[in-house]
């Protein structure tokens, strides 16, 4: 609870200091194996998608070296120049391992991205309502209501419909069908702060609205929306591999995983299993490591527990 000082101001926590609390959850999280490990693999994972460039063989992205008779080679193939294609090549001639690492780069840049704003969007939303209350909190969560009552996935195509295709425009469609999810819990939870001591004393003191959501209401209110936008990452990359998937996500001079498992789709049934099965793969591993490091976050910081 912030105490008054001589110049009128509150004294607060640091918001990095040290805490039991805080001691507390890193050791319940460093005492679990599968978190250690998902903690180590979604590590390896982002040094490798950020070393991209280093990493991979090929530039994917640069069309003008495409060799289209290196097209649809098998894993452990050799191209015409003696270069080795360690996972085969798609129908271009790209190398499906530089296309993995590319593709991986964009679907955690769009998830990260969508998640941050919808975050930073659905919080203020949250927290103005609370604070305010009467007609504004009316509104402002029936606007909320009204955007949670259609599918994320519909909502979605449509968007990107109207406005295109683009890395932009995806993260625009994902922040506007996922902001209001993080409005309410971060709304339900500030109801309870609001009626505490320390927001009547800061009000008492002549604090403005603002100062008061922003440095008193929002850091006692953060810790769920943060464990949630955790496992939303996931959701959200999970929900632009399907919209890449559908023909209505990234470009194709820019493809992510779920554009690189579309473009394999037709070759399924002729025996070109790699082309998808392999971005399939890294899909997977990289939604379930960070569904994991959310449960378990979420699991350390339930105080029933």
């Amino acid at each position: 609870m912030p105490t008054p000082e001589h110049s009128g101001r509150t004294r607060t926590v640091p918001p990095l200091a040290d805490t039991p609390r805080r001691e507390a959850i890193l050791k319940k999280l460093h005492a679990v194996p599968t978190a250690r490990g998902t903690l180590l693999i979604l590590l390896v994972l982002a040094v490798v998608i950020l070393l991209a460039p280093h990493f991979a063989p090929q530039n994917p992205y640069d069309l003008a070296n495409l060799n289209l008779l290196d097209g649809r080679l098998p894993p452990r193939s050799a191209s015409m120049d003696g270069h080795m294609y360690w996972l085969g090549t798609d129908d271009q001639g790209r190398d499906m391992l530089s296309a993995i690492l590319y593709g991986l780069r964009i679907s955690l840049m769009v998830g990260l991205s969508a998640v941050i704003l919808a975050t930073a969007v659905g919080s203020l939303v949250g927290l103005v309502a609370a604070y305010a209350g009467g007609l504004v909190d009316a509104v402002l969560m029936r606007v909320v209501d009204f955007v949670l009552g259609f599918p994320s996935i519909l909502v979605a195509l449509v968007l990107l419909a109207v406005m295109g295709r683009g890395v932009d425009k995806v993260i625009l469609a994902l922040v506007l069908v996922q902001w209001a999810h993080y409005a309410r819990i971060m709304r339900g939870r500030a109801l309870q702060e609001r009626r505490k001591e320390y927001v009547e004393a800061a009000a008492n003191l002549g604090f403005p609205a603002w100062r008061i959501i922003l440095f008193h209401l929002m850091p006692n209110c953060i810790g769920p929306v943060m464990v949630y936008a955790t496992v939303q990452i996931a959701n959200a990359i999970a929900l632009e591999a399907t919209l890449s998937f559908l023909g209505v996500g990234v470009p194709i001079t820019e493809p992510s995983l779920g554009l690189l498992i579309a473009n394999g789709f037709q070759y399924l049934l002729s025996g070109d299993y790699w082309i998808s099965l392999f971005p399939g793969i890294a899909l997977l591993l990289l939604i379930l490591t960070i569904n994991i490091l959310g449960d378990r976050l979420r699991a350390s910081l339930d105080p029933r527990r």
